[in-house]
């Protein structure tokens, strides 16, 4: 039988907490849906309390969903023989901080059951692909956040599992780290894994996914590949350029006739239109007056204009009315909440 195309599935997912003495109820996840393909990275996005980490720990059945259906591989979260296959950073990673990153990774290769000089081969090798070969006898309290980061990278990866996901993986890295972990996604993407990241740093998710799905308030707002969701149009456009002095108030003069000014940055000068009809018009009268055009940067629409404009959309409903009309109507809910309570004291929305 092929193997199904989805290695991650998640239908109409919603999670309620209830929290304090008054058992209020709390829903992290109102209605999410997404699939990730196999072979692909998978950005999963949103604002903070948008459920992002809530969906990805129902994934690993580290919080059991109120309703509506999660899958790993073709099968429920619950079934072990999924998590086997697949890898994860959290996003709040625990270290043993007196053990080395390499007696960290060994132990980690042997609770997934790799034997132990096959644990000791894959962490060195993976100490090297993190960059932390020169650190891997080094105890991890003396570490840096970002060094921990990479660490946590690297363990999700010691069993050389089908699907890896990683919760905030960038946070905490440098430029060149970040530079480092994105080519490490890369590289895994073309190994044949699948890929599926959280983050807040849009711009690294953009030059990495093939596809995303934005959360907003507990449901998902989008999905799709980036080409789709991006719109394509020129937004605005940047001139750079710089004139001699004694030019400067008839250029200025002859800027003002297409309704824009300009304004000076040092030895520089800078001005910016909406769209891009004026472009030609504005180098036309730079090169009359003699000015040096330096640069024309067009700026399109990024992921993040994306996020943000989906996460500042007004709500359908308001999600107040909307829970209390439910507590209404479905009092039977009350005792599987609490059930669900008294199994799940630590969990907390997120």
């Amino acid at each position: 039988m092929n193997a199904p195309s989805a290695v991650i599935r998640v239908e109409k997912l919603q999670k309620t907490y209830v929290l304090g003495f008054f058992r209020k109820k709390v829903r992290a996840v109102e209605d999410v849906s997404l699939h990730v393909e196999r072979g692909e990275i998978f950005g999963l996005l949103g604002p903070n309390g948008a459920g992002k980490t809530t969906t990805i720990k129902c994934l690993f059945g580290l919080v059991r969903p109120t309703s509506g259906k999660a899958e790993l591989l073709g099968m429920p979260a619950s079934d072990i023989r999924g998590k086997r296959r697949v890898g994860y950073l959290p996003e709040a990673p625990y270290f043993y901080d007196y053990l080395t990153a390499r007696e960290f990774l060994v132990f980690i290769g042997e609770l997934c059951d790799l034997s132990r000089k096959k644990a000791h081969a894959r962490a060195a090798e993976l100490l090297e692909r993190v960059d932390l070969k020169d650190a891997a006898d080094m105890a991890m309290r003396r570490y840096s956040k970002g060094m921990l980061q990479r660490v946590g990278v690297a363990q999700a990866l010691i069993h050389d599992p089908e699907v890896v996901v990683l919760d905030e993986p960038l946070s905490g890295l440098d430029p060149l780290g970040r530079k480092q972990l994105r080519e490490l996604i890369s590289e895994l993407r073309a190994e044949g894994k699948t890929v599926m990241i959280s983050s807040h740093i849009l711009s690294d998710v953009e030059l990495l996914a093939d596809r995303v799905a934005i959360l907003v308030r507990g449901r998902t707002a989008a999905t799709g590949r980036l080409d789709a969701l991006l719109d394509t149009r020129v937004m605005s456009t940047e001139v750079v350029f710089s004139a001699a002095e004694d030019k400067l108030e008839v250029l200025r003069g002859a800027l003002d006739g297409l309704g824009l000014a300009s304004e000076q940055h040092g030895e520089t000068f800078a001005l910016s239109f909406d769209g891009d009809d004026k472009t030609d018009a504005v180098v036309d009268v730079l090169r009359a007056h003699d000015a040096h055009v330096i640069s024309v940067t067009p700026r399109k629409e990024s992921l993040e204009d994306v996020v943000v404009r989906r996460a500042q959309a007004p709500s359908d409903t308001d999600d107040a009315a909307k829970d209390e009309a439910k507590a209404k109507d479905e009092p039977k809910d009350e005792a599987k909440a609490k059930d669900e309570a008294k199994d799940e004291p630590k969990d907390e929305p997120s």
